[in-house]
C-alpha cells in the first residue's frame, strides 16, 4: 500500500511496521487516548500540520515498508 496525506490512522496502522516509523517521527497519536475515537478520520497531512511534523520525510519513510 503506498501512503499519502489522505491515508487515515487506522489504514497506517493495520500494518504493525507502521507504528514504529510513526513513533521515530514523533507522531503523538500513538499514545493519545482520544486518538482512538479518531481514527478513521485523522489523516496524515492533517497531523503533520497540527504537530508541526515534515510529512515529507514522514511519508518517505512510511513508502519504504
Amino acid at each position: 500500500m503506498k501512503f499519502d496525506k489522505n491515508t487515515t490512522l487506522d489504514k497506517l496502522l493495520k500494518n504493525r511496521k507502521t507504528a514504529a516509523v510513526l513513533a521515530k517521527h514523533q507522531v503523538p497519536c500513538l499514545g493519545c487516548s482520544m486518538a482512538a475515537f479518531e481514527m478513521g478520520e485523522l489523516r496524515l497531512g492533517d497531523i503533520a500540520k497540527i504537530y508541526r511534523l515534515n510529512l515529507k520525510a514522514l511519508l518517505k519513510d512510511l513508502n519504504k515498508i
